[in-house]
């Protein structure tokens, strides 16, 4: 893959200029780099989805049912009853191209039809031609198409290259979410058996093992246990991690990743120090063992089918109230989609911290806290011990995820935790942090290989922040609170920005804690050597 994708200075020859063609023109090429591949049959038999086979977006035959047409129009016919926002976002906007240049697919592309306007024009257009009378009655005035084959594949084209982030919707004078329409979009396509293998292959693995990578439950537990064997190494503390122990008050909730991957490993390795410190009675579960949820990416009602199993765990196992680490559609799902499709909660009690008796009533309706509220209130209750030169090696920055930064406004805690685990912390220009944040350009199930170029395009705006900082600061580690962060932002930043790490800001808060009855600490989480204290002070 490397020797095809285009070097940065290539992919830099940005062409802004509109294209010669007609917009309505759906013809798209699917060349290598730019898309992903079609999902495995097996994947969808197991989820129970439709037309199952064998085929890939560059085929000229996608094996579609006979009646395609009409499964898809009659789909749209559904949401549109269902779904009230649906309609209207079909039917209010006025193209005035607020949200034009705040894609960073568009930024990155130059392709006019990454602008969210016109990305769910795409859809529009449809909808005009087949359930609005002017449509049906003067097409070409209305602004309608006919739904083809070839409008069919330019779907596909471009909402897979959409990662539903919102930042757009922070722009629209009338809140429309065109996140919600790409969602919508990537229904239709399912219902004819039209989705991607990144997306469905982890929600098929939730269903048969309970988490996104497929790990069987005694991988789960020796995953834990290694983790609790490597801290005893690294501090001399044999910290507790429970797991399906009935009758805790927490129950915490991890992405799979956090266990099975790095530099999340290490965000794992710091949360269980945290909560060892304290003493909190809490306990993993191998049955909800993933708190993400790649159903938001799928549909709406896969969302709730994955999410169900963190409620009847909970009850099962008799916990107060739910902890969650760091994930970012983990909480878009939990705080905007939970209360209303699995909820309420109501077998649950109000989390209160039982070490500060702080009362989190923002989690009043789905019982679920964040780890960055929850280690945040330690740090302003004085209840953690912490050594911020421990992480003078790094000169850090922060990357507000999408989904917890713009979708649950979870902005402030993780900047509050980070200035008070490092020495060195600077934020990126502000137009492209908190709300207005630059998406990592592989969320939605976008993080795969085969769409390289498309994923460094959409990345570029994010790498180009982090560049000033890098440039201006000498940053040299980017934090962040995502698991697809994590695993996708070490491949932007060494393509745009090399020599800048990623990390999770509890692998920050494991370096800086300093636990009763640790050895002396030589090394971070990671392994790598701490600045020997006289060479701080030398300096």
């Amino acid at each position: 893959m490397a020797e095809q994708t285009p070097k940065p200075e290539q992919l830099l020859q940005i062409d802004y200029r509109p294209p010669a063609k007609d917009w309505r023109d759906p013809t798209v090429e699917f060349r290598k780099g730019v898309f992903c591949y079609s999902a495995a049959p097996k994947n969808l038999e197991y989820l129970g989805l439709p037309n199952p086979r064998k085929w890939q977006p560059y085929d000229e035959d996608w094996k579609l049912p006979p009646n395609w047409k009409q499964i898809i129009l009659e789909g749209m016919r559904d949401r549109l009853q269902k779904f009230r926002s649906f309609r209207l976002f079909m039917d209010i906007c006025v193209r005035c191209g607020a949200c034009a240049d705040k894609c960073h697919f568009y930024i990155g592309s130059g392709d006019p039809k990454n602008m969210p306007v016109l990305r769910a024009e795409l859809l529009r257009s449809v909808y005009r031609r087949y359930f609005t009378l002017a449509g049906r009655l003067f097409p070409a005035l209305a602004g309608a198409r006919d739904l083809t084959l070839q409008v069919l594949k330019e779907w596909f084209y471009y909402f897979y290259q959409c990662t539903e982030c919102r930042r757009c919707s922070v722009f629209c004078p009338y809140g429309i979410d065109t996140a919600e329409v790409s969602m919508i979009g990537r229904e239709l396509l399912t219902l004819v058996g039209c989705n991607i293998n990144w997306v469905l292959e982890p929600v098929a693995n939730s269903y048969r093992t309970g988490n996104h990578l497929g790990i069987q439950p005694h991988g789960f537990k020796d995953s834990i246990e290694f983790a609790v064997d490597e801290l005893a190494e690294i501090t001399g503390v044999r910290v507790e991690a429970p797991i399906n122990k009935k009758g805790a008050e927490v129950l915490l909730l991890v992405p799979s990743a956090d266990y099975f991957g790095t530099p999340h490993y290490f965000t794992l390795l710091g949360t269980l120090m945290v909560l060892h410190e304290i003493g909190l009675d809490y306990t993993f579960s191998a049955f909800a063992s993933e708190g993400g949820n790649f159903g938001l990416f799928t549909s709406h009602e896969m969302i709730k089918r994955i999410n169900a199993k963190i409620y009847e765990e909970a009850k099962r196992l008799k916990v107060k109230w739910i902890l969650g680490a760091e994930c970012g559609h983990m909480w878009r799902v939990l705080h905007q989609y939970m209360d209303t499709m699995n909820g309420p909660a109501d077998f649950l009690e109000e989390p209160v911290s039982p070490i500060t008796g702080t009362r989190f009533e923002n989690a009043k309706s789905t019982r679920t806290v964040h780890i960055c509220e929850f280690t945040a209130d330690l740090i302003h209750h004085r209840k953690l011990a912490l050594d911020a030169s421990r992480n003078d090696h790094w000169t850090v920055t922060f990357h507000d995820s999408c989904n917890p930064s713009r979708a649950m406004g979870l902005i402030e805690e993780p900047r509050y935790i980070l200035k008070n685990v490092c020495n060195h912390f600077h934020e990126m220009p502000e137009s492209t942090i908190r709300e207005q944040t630059f998406c990592c350009g592989s969320g939605s199930g976008l993080g795969t290989d085969e769409n390289f170029e498309m994923r460094m395009r959409g990345g570029f705006p994010r790498a180009n922040a982090v560049k000033y900082v890098r440039d201006r600061f000498g940053v040299n580690l980017l934090a962040c609170i995502c698991a697809i962060d994590k695993a996708t932002l070490p491949a932007l930043l060494e393509y745009w920005v090399p020599g800048v790490e990623v990390a999770g800001v509890h692998e920050l808060v494991g370096n800086a804690l300093i636990m009763k009855g640790e050895k002396e600490r030589g090394t971070d989480l990671r392994g790598e050597a701490l600045t020997p204290k006289e060479e701080l002070v030398h300096a």
